[in-house]
């Protein structure tokens, strides 16, 4: 068989094929989604594949929430989705519908700042700032996480509350990356927003 060479022609194409190929040039689906975003109701009307990163971002020009590695491992991304933190890159908007969403800009006011913003002012806690509303947010849904007793991969007694622990705060800030190495003082501003000594 050594030298044989084989040819593959293709005459027609499946009728499903042509179909997609088709239906790909018509203009996207679009849907309408009600949400809460940092307490007030929207609603817009997006094409279905549009990330919740996008539709705060470019729709509702809500530019804290970073976009950074668009993949899901960077945590630029995060919001607190229901109370719970997500990184809205990896999130459709439409699966939001009917959602409490927080950002950055929802946290606080320049004249007032949340406690979380306040400690990483006060720690150092960001160097270029890139990553710092994500890491921000964050950090104030971990708290929120370990006041709800909610155990981390770190979390060594199952049978009891988990502590805002270094050990703790750094597992669940995990996700969260600094290309500038502000971890420490990351820590230390959580650590005295959760009202333990750093």
């Amino acid at each position: 068989m050594a030298g044989t060479v084989a040819t593959v022609a293709v005459t027609s194409f499946p009728v499903s094929a042509l179909a997609q190929a088709n239906a790909s040039s018509e203009s996207p689906v679009v849907s309408k989604v009600s949400f809460t975003v940092n307490g007030e109701r929207r609603e817009l009307d997006l094409d279905l594949r549009t990330t919740l990163l996008d539709a705060l971002r470019e729709h509702l020009k809500l530019s804290g929430t970073k976009k950074g590695c668009d993949h899901g491992q960077c945590g630029a991304c995060t919001v607190i989705v229901e109370g719970r933190r997500m990184n809205s890159c990896l999130s459709l908007a439409v699966m939001h519908e009917g959602d409490e969403i927080t950002t950055i800009e929802g946290l606080g006011t320049p004249d007032k700042l949340h406690p979380m913003q306040d400690a990483f002012v006060k720690h150092d806690g960001y160097q270029c700032g890139y990553c710092t509303p994500g890491q921000i947010v964050s950090a104030v849904a971990v708290l929120a996480e370990v006041k709800a007793g909610i155990p981390s991969h770190v979390t060594a007694d199952l049978s009891v509350a988990p502590e805002a622990s270094n050990a703790e705060l750094r597992e669940r800030m995990s996700g969260n990356i600094c290309r500038c190495g502000a971890y420490s003082n990351i820590a230390e501003a959580m650590t005295e927003v959760a009202g333990r000594p750093a």
